[in-house]
């Protein structure tokens, strides 16, 4: 399926391999920045690389040009209030492209390499979008919200809350898609047995909120995600 394929490289290449001090040169230098123009690079590159098919370049090219001025367009635009919604539309309009390649007629080639199945990319795509790529999502829909405060001399383990996340994320996206939701509901009431402790003692009634809503938004998300995966395969 060269839809899931075109999605698998995006994600690889926008998270996976876009270090946050790209992104902030990107910011600092805008199109000065000679990290936007690797990174655009490493789309191509990635296309080239899962496509496997020299052919396909001048879709490839097509792809790549519009990254570019979409990612160019972001930065000339964006401001500490706008940065979140820019950053939703950015990745609405890459996909948006994505899919459009994909409609005017690159699917009716149904060309597949030996290693790489329709099944396999699938299934692959959505469990790297439930890491990263929703971490990162998440992180920009609490900018909203300062917590730093609140957290003020009980810091954790460095990243040990994204880490925690992802974890969740998935084991939550496989009792889906194996339609255990049983398992779902222990990992919610095991996830809420251990953070009461820390509610209870911090007796911080934003910092309960900001930790519900995290819950909430995280486990909801895994299970869209195992859903809409069960209605594709």
């Amino acid at each position: 399926m060269i839809l899931i394929k075109l999605l698998l490289a995006h994600l690889i290449g926008d998270f996976f391999l876009q270090p946050t001090s790209w992104v902030k040169e990107k910011e600092k230098l805008k199109l000065r920045s000679p990290k936007l123009y690797v990174h655009v690079l490493i789309h191509m590159a990635l296309l080239f690389l899962i496509l496997w098919d020299v052919s396909k370049w001048p879709i490839i090219l097509i792809i790549g040009v519009s990254h570019f001025i979409i990612d160019a367009l972001k930065l000339l635009l964006q401001t500490k209030k706008n940065k979140r919604l820019l950053f939703f539309i950015d990745q609405l309009l890459h996909s948006a492209v994505l899919v459009a390649i994909y409609w005017m007629g690159v699917s009716k080639d149904g060309f597949l390499t030996s290693l790489l199945t329709d099944h396999t990319l699938i299934i692959l795509t959505f469990i790297l979008f439930l890491t990263l790529p929703v971490s990162i999502i998440m992180k920009t829909i609490f900018m909203k919200w300062d917590i730093s405060k609140l957290t003020e001399g009980n810091e954790s383990l460095k990243d040990a809350g994204m880490y925690i996340g992802i974890l969740e994320r998935i084991l939550v996206f496989v009792f889906v898609i194996l339609n255990h939701w049983e398992a779902v509901g222990f990992l919610i009431t095991a996830k809420s047995v251990f953070r009461f402790g820390d509610l209870k003692e911090s007796k911080e009634r934003k910092l309960t909120e900001y930790i519900l809503i995290g819950t909430l938004i995280s486990f909801g998300i895994a299970i869209l995600t195992g859903i809409l995966y069960r209605m594709v395969v």
